[in-house]
């Protein structure tokens, strides 16, 4: 079938609107979606340009906090049926070790499925001018339709506007999960969260959420700072302003804060972060730099300090997905506040009004 899709045709140019066709025949586990909306993450901008690893896959399709309505499932699909709403969220394999311990989050084949450009047996299911395009995250949701396997697709309610709802399969759940379902805090824990782009800020309305006292947001962007003030910080830091942010933390909590995220890839804020937190303090790395310079001894040893990455905020998207929508209905979850939508058309300005903060969450509306 004929698509309309935004393609990254070369590394690190603009995206151009074209025509794209998608195989919409679809395998017994698989689904067809026709995309109302979808969010603009940081790792579709990576992407653009190359990737983590200096490769991407391009051409491709991008796109990975889609929102949609199903229009036809496969014929081993019993839990959905067209006319459901569904967000779509990280692709798993289902069946490796971590898939059948529970954590489809840590999937084995993660990077392949979710980075590789293909789809799940190999294949590819775009095209451009006869030739093959990639897909991202098995969705590729900077299109009007998506094929989706149905274990990576969570249905949602139909009170609440579905073009809201697709930044919560990636970005809202990493910073959310991140503290309700690994760090896990006690009411009273104070928490300093480093980076207050969509995953920060998710964050820290889930330590509010959680009770969490402080709750201390650490960035460089003056406006961000204001937005984590109005979603549940307590305190606020400016990194650029301020030469030695542990002694910051340290003088709102003395000893140190029991939590800290570091939710942006910058060189120094893991360092940061846990020079911040106190004896047996754990931190979260959400964004993480290639490289850290840190005191064995000192850093960890001593203070008995934990570190570990964490992926996708450890969420299962069945589960957690609908508990921040309810969380939202009940005024606790405000993300709707960090959100601002733009037509297909203009995903090239949505993404330039993302990189320096003057937009937390961009929105395609299809």
């Amino acid at each position: 079938m004929n698509i309309t899709a935004a393609v990254a045709e070369k590394q690190g140019d603009p995206l151009t609107i074209r025509e794209v066709i998608l195989d919409d025949n679809l395998k017994s586990v698989e689904v067809l979606v026709k995309t109302i909306a979808s969010g603009i993450c940081g790792a579709d901008i990576q992407e653009i340009n190359g990737g983590p690893t200096g490769f991407a896959p391009i051409p491709m399709i991008l796109g990975h906090e889609g929102a949609g309505i199903v229009q036809k499932v496969g014929a081993a699909v019993s839990d959905f049926e067209p006319g459901d709403h569904v967000t779509i969220s990280y692709a798993s394999f289902g069946t490796c070790r971590q898939c059948v311990l529970g954590r489809p989050y840590a999937c084995e084949r993660m990077n392949e499925l979710n980075f590789g450009g293909k789809d799940i047996d190999g294949g590819t299911r775009y095209s451009l001018d006869g030739k093959p395009l990639s897909s991202f995250f098995q969705q590729s949701s900077f299109g009007s339709y998506m094929k989706v396997q149905a274990r990576n697709m969570v249905k949602v309610t139909d009170d609440v506007d579905l073009k809201l709802l697709g930044p919560l399969g990636c970005g809202l759940q990493t910073g959310a999960g991140t503290v309700l379902n690994e760090l896990r805090p006690q009411p009273g824990d104070g928490i300093v969260i480093f980076g207050t782009g969509t995953v920060g800020l998710a964050a820290i309305m889930a330590a509010k959420v959680a009770h969490c006292n402080p709750i201390i947001a650490v960035d460089v962007v003056p406006s961000r700072l204001e937005t984590a003030l109005s979603l549940g910080a307590t305190d606020v830091i400016n990194s650029k302003e301020t030469p030695d942010v542990p002694a910051a933390v340290n003088k709102i909590v003395a000893g140190g804060v029991t939590f800290g995220i570091v939710s942006a890839g910058i060189n120094g804020l893991a360092e940061n972060a846990v020079r911040s937190t106190a004896i047996y303090g754990a931190v979260a790395i959400v964004g993480g730099a290639f490289k850290g310079e840190f005191n064995m001894a000192q850093d960890f040893l001593i203070p008995a300090r934990t570190v570990k990455g964490v992926l996708q905020g450890s969420s299962l998207p069945k589960v957690f997905i609908p508990k921040l929508i309810q969380l939202y209905k009940e005024g606790q979850f405000p993300f709707d506040k960090l959100v601002k939508f733009y037509d297909l058309k203009d995903v090239n300005q949505a993404i330039e009004d993302s990189k320096p903060g003057q937009v937390i969450k961009p929105i395609l509306v299809m």
